[in-house]
């Protein structure tokens, strides 16, 4: 029997007042995923119900940032899933810098410390100078990161990361778009291909576009599966129509979406619009 301090209503109650307080949409989680990381925290804090918890979350706004960083999951790297990213070199970055559209908008939603906004913008910063022009990069392709967590923001206006940030970075990448040693900072000019911004993936609309390449990797799989069909729906109506998806490896088209984009390449979860 589960104890009255643990019951659904008093879950139920937690998260209401989790979004009156910061805005964050618990309802559109997965059930399991939230119970999991509240109890976490919980046990952290040393509090074995969830109203004792909320009081801990009253008297201690600490927490509350807490709280946010263990359900927005900000685990991430450089060039992370490296064989994605090959894809991305080889095909994707080419076929959309040989567009005539004066810009190419890159939106990585959900981009956590900004490992994968600047993981981007290399690659694309990498096609251009190799085609001798370098500086057309930078005026032609803007990468936005967003993410509703501000204090993984800060960290990704930064643009400077630790030694196991790079395990995945190919030696070239890493010898030319971070600085040598620690600090270990993107360079300039990558760092102005890149913006960032808080937004919130459910409440909001995607940037303003057309887009060219959205990716969205490892988040949808903590949304329920209506909230997911909502925001393949999104992700369609914002992208061009010579643009690109790229999900997470463990993440799939669901429902109506399945007839609204083609696989690129399957195994890496990189799609065009139907």
């Amino acid at each position: 029997m589960i104890a009255p301090g643990l019951s659904d209503a008093a879950f139920t109650a937690l998260t209401v007042k989790i979004a009156a307080d910061r805005g964050f949409g618990c309802a559109s989680y997965k059930d399991k995923c939230l119970r999991r990381r509240i109890a976490v925290r919980m046990r952290a804090r040393g509090v074995n119900t969830y109203a004792e918890y909320a009081h801990v979350l009253d008297s201690d706004q600490a927490e509350y940032d807490r709280l946010l960083d263990a359900l927005t999951i900000n685990v991430t790297k450089l060039f992370r899933n490296w064989e994605t990213y090959t894809v991305l070199r080889e095909r994707v970055v080419p076929a959309l810098a040989a567009l005539s559209d004066p810009v190419i908008n890159v939106w990585s939603a959900g981009c956590s410390s900004g490992e994968e906004p600047y993981s981007l913008a290399a690659l694309f910063h990498e096609h251009f100078e190799r085609k001798g022009a370098a500086s057309l990069a930078e005026r032609r392709v803007h990468v936005l990161g967003s993410d509703i967590d501000a204090r993984s923001l800060e960290a990704a206006e930064r643009g400077t990361f630790e030694e196991s940030d790079f395990s995945e970075t190919p030696r070239e990448l890493r010898t030319r778009y971070f600085a040598p040693d620690a600090p270990f900072t993107v360079v300039p000019e990558v760092r102005r291909m890149v913006r960032f911004e808080r937004r919130d993936l459910l409440a909001e609309a995607p940037p303003a576009g057309p887009l060219h390449l959205i990716c969205c990797r490892n988040v949808l799989i903590y949304f329920d599966r209506e909230t997911q069909e909502r925001l393949f729906q999104k992700f369609r109506d914002a992208l061009a129509p010579t643009g690109f998806l790229v999900l997470g490896k463990v993440e799939t088209l669901l429902g109506a979406a399945r007839t609204r984009f083609t696989a690129v390449d399957g195994r890496e979860r990189i799609f065009r619009p139907s």
